[in-house]
């Protein structure tokens, strides 16, 4: 039986994309290269993750995450 994913990250490429934020902008804004792959394997993040990405995009946590 595999892992049910509640989550998904699908809004935050939506809204980086709409405010021109490059994957390079969050990796110098402190998101290191392991956190933007379990971002796009739609794995667990901290809180402090959420509110740095939050900083940098200049977002609500509404638009980087959802849950199903």
């Amino acid at each position: 039986m595999g892992v049910i994913t509640i989550f998904s990250y699908d809004p935050l490429w939506n809204t980086m994309k709409e405010k021109g934020v490059t994957q390079y902008q969050l990796l110098k804004g402190g998101i290191d290269n392991k956190t933007l792959d379990s971002l796009k394997k739609n794995k667990n993040i901290t809180m402090i993750t959420l509110e740095k990405l939050c900083r940098i995009i200049g977002c609500t946590p509404n638009e980087i995450v959802e849950i199903k």
